[in-house]
């Protein structure tokens, strides 16, 4: 079967976090065409429990210019790729200050991809130690707390979780049986 393939691709914009390409592209019928892509480097989520209890932070999200509950998550600086459970424990830590004994990959999200190569590996964190969180100056804003599992259903009933990503992440804790 044919794809759409690259014909030649530049660098639009670049910053700290991503890259944003432009690619001329080949349609499988031979029809040239333009693609728009955000290059991210794969990040981690985290679904901290203890019990039945969760763990989540509040952020002020710039773009959508609204504050919202998730789960932990994020890249490494610099758009670096690092091992998925290294990810995962170093962005528990910062946001939160929780340590897991146990991280388990329970899954794998495509963030848009439609526009964007960013991919994020799911993992569920168990065995929690509390400490000082180590934040970015960018997570200054944030808050966290423990909810129990009803509250984390009904935050998601009520639109107060939207984040698409910790939505994704909670169904693949509840299809893995937890």
């Amino acid at each position: 079967m044919d794809y759409i393939r690259a014909v030649a691709t530049r660098e639009i914009y670049r910053n700290p976090w991503l890259t944003i390409r432009e690619d001329d592209i080949r349609r499988p019928d031979g029809s040239p065409g333009v693609y728009a892509v955000v290059d991210k480097p794969t990040y981690a989520l985290v679904i901290p429990r203890d019990g039945d209890r969760f763990h989540l932070v509040e952020q002020y999200r710039y773009p959508i210019g609204l504050r919202r509950w998730e789960f932990p998550q994020g890249t490494a600086p610099d758009r670096a790729e690092l091992d998925g459970a290294e990810l995962a424990a170093r962005e528990l830590r910062e946001e939160t200050g929780l340590v897991a004994e146990s991280l388990t990959e329970i899954g794998l999200l495509d963030v848009a991809p439609g526009m964007s190569s960013q991919r994020g590996r799911v993992f569920l964190a168990t065995g929690i130690t509390e400490g000082p969180h180590e934040r970015e100056h960018e997570e200054q804003d944030m808050r966290s707390a423990w909810f129990s599992r009803a509250e984390v259903e009904q935050m998601m009933r009520e639109r107060v979780i939207t984040d698409a990503q910790t939505m994704a992440a909670w169904t693949l804790m509840r299809l893995h049986g937890h």
